[in-house]
């Protein structure tokens, strides 16, 4: 994260911090990133907007990366899609299982050899104005909620900008069928508390806060239904979040409108 790599480097002066991508099956590292500690204030050349997440770079000699829609088409920048791996370093294939290596190794229809394949990563990217990609999650993290494609990451990512907000978790639940809603689940940042009747305070407070400034910068299906202040991210044994930990809401998390009486003769027919 942005923060996580302003605070590394500004404990460790002189240190050369590296951002490097990649899965076992292209030979681990496919992308390469050197964070600078002016990096939070960087401009995207053209575009003007700030950065929001530290890049994976650009891709290592000989292996090239793609960002692809469903039809394996290349997407444009900024637009995020599923990144795809290709060149030297991309695996021939899973040992012993012709199925998962035809779902994952597809034949590379931006080369001349028709033996080279693509792998299938299942990570989302884009590419930024400056010709650098950006990770944006798992693409199980992209959802479909009420006909709207959602992608979680991009919500992690402005509630982690929000002042205060240490880490952010967002996922979808389903607690009654057919009933989706997002539910982000958030860390607060140390110091800002001088008492825990204050700290619990800001528990309180911060939802709502938060939320307001999230439609600012959101469109209103993307503003979670339930912000959710945690002590700790539950994480799994080796260390990464373990989404599946997260609790459920408590019926006072949910966003609360008050009620509006249908007014006019259609909304009265419709109600």
């Amino acid at each position: 994260s942005l923060s996580l790599q302003n605070r590394c480097l500004e404990r460790l002066p002189g240190v050369r911090l590296h951002n490097l991508y990649g899965p076992t099956e292209a030979a681990i590292d496919v992308t390469f990133w050197e964070c600078h500690p002016e990096a939070q204030q960087m401009r995207v050349p053209r575009t003007r907007v700030p950065r929001t997440r530290v890049p994976i770079g650009r891709p290592i000699a000989n292996l090239r990366m793609y960002v692809l829609d469903e039809r394996l088409q290349p997407l444009p920048i900024g637009v995020a899609g599923e990144m795809y791996i290709g060149g030297i370093g991309v695996a021939r294939g899973y040992l012993n299982r012709p199925d998962l290596t035809a779902e994952r190794f597809l034949p590379d229809p931006f080369g001349d050899d028709p033996t080279a394949r693509l792998y299938k990563t299942g990570d989302l990217g884009r590419w930024t104005a400056e010709g650098v990609l950006e990770y944006l999650g798992r693409n199980d993290h992209q959802v479909k909620i009420r006909g709207f494609r959602i992608e979680l990451g991009e919500i992690e990512a402005r509630l982690a900008q929000q002042e205060g907000v240490h880490e952010a978790a967002v996922i979808v639940r389903e607690d009654h069928p057919g009933d989706k809603r997002l539910v982000a689940y958030l860390t607060l940042s140390a110091g800002n508390e001088a008492n825990a009747a204050d700290a619990a305070n800001e528990a309180t407070a911060a939802p709502q806060r938060l939320r307001e400034s999230l439609r600012a910068v959101l469109p209103d299906y993307m503003v979670p239904s339930a912000l959710i202040v945690l002590d700790a991210m539950p994480l799994s044994p080796n260390g990464k979040l373990d989404r599946r930990a997260l609790p459920a809401p408590a019926a006072s998390a949910w966003a609360q409108r008050d009620f509006e009486a249908p007014q006019g003769v259609w909304e009265e027919a419709v109600a």
